[in-house]
């Protein structure tokens, strides 16, 4: 029987907006909250971004959440890294959550003007990234990022970065639409 899930990107996104700032105990009481509406997956934030999102993720161990998954929220190896000594993915690893999601380009555009590497190298990122992520055990959720403007002006490199995706091991794909948006999962 197929099943929506729900992965709620409150303690992440919705801390971006203007005026918005979660304590520590704001974020923790709030995963309680997602978690006892039955919230499928909550992602807790970026562990490596500030020492607060890093308290959380260990705080959030002692949680008895009856529902709720965590995820920790990064991007891809860094260019040039060999993914296992890259301190986004080693930041990811020392969560300690069930689950990963990881953000990475899609829109040939952004990987040549952003990453500044070549469109097989931010492939090779990609896959590095999740198979590494599933050789220790982790769901891996894929934020394929500029999807859709990528598809637009170059559907080709698009769909090959979701097909490097899916051959090394992610779990869903996620695209992204102001703020909102939906993930497809196997």
């Amino acid at each position: 029987m197929n099943r929506i899930f729900i992965y709620d990107t409150t303690l992440r996104d919705g801390s971006q907006g203007e005026g918005i700032s979660f304590s520590l105990q704001d974020k923790l009481a709030i995963t309680l909250k997602l978690d006892d509406l039955g919230v499928d997956y909550v992602e807790g934030g970026y562990p490596i971004a500030n020492p607060k999102d890093e308290t959380y993720f260990h705080e959030v161990k002692s949680l008895r959440l009856r529902h709720a998954r965590i995820a920790a929220f990064g991007s891809t190896r860094r260019a040039g890294n060999r993914v296992e000594e890259d301190n986004n993915v080693k930041a990811l690893l020392q969560a300690e959550t069930p689950v990963v999601t990881i953000v990475g380009k899609s829109w040939d555009f952004q990987v040549r003007s952003v990453l500044k590497v070549s469109l097989d190298e931010n492939l090779r990122m990609v896959a590095d990234t999740i198979a590494y992520l599933k050789s220790k055990g982790k769901e891996v959720f894929f934020d394929a990022e500029h999807f859709f403007d990528g598809y637009k002006k170059n559907n080709e490199y698009a769909v090959k970065v979701l097909q490097a995706a899916q051959e090394s091991g992610a779990d869903a794909w996620c695209f992204v639409i102001r703020m909102g948006g939906a993930c497809l999962r196997k």
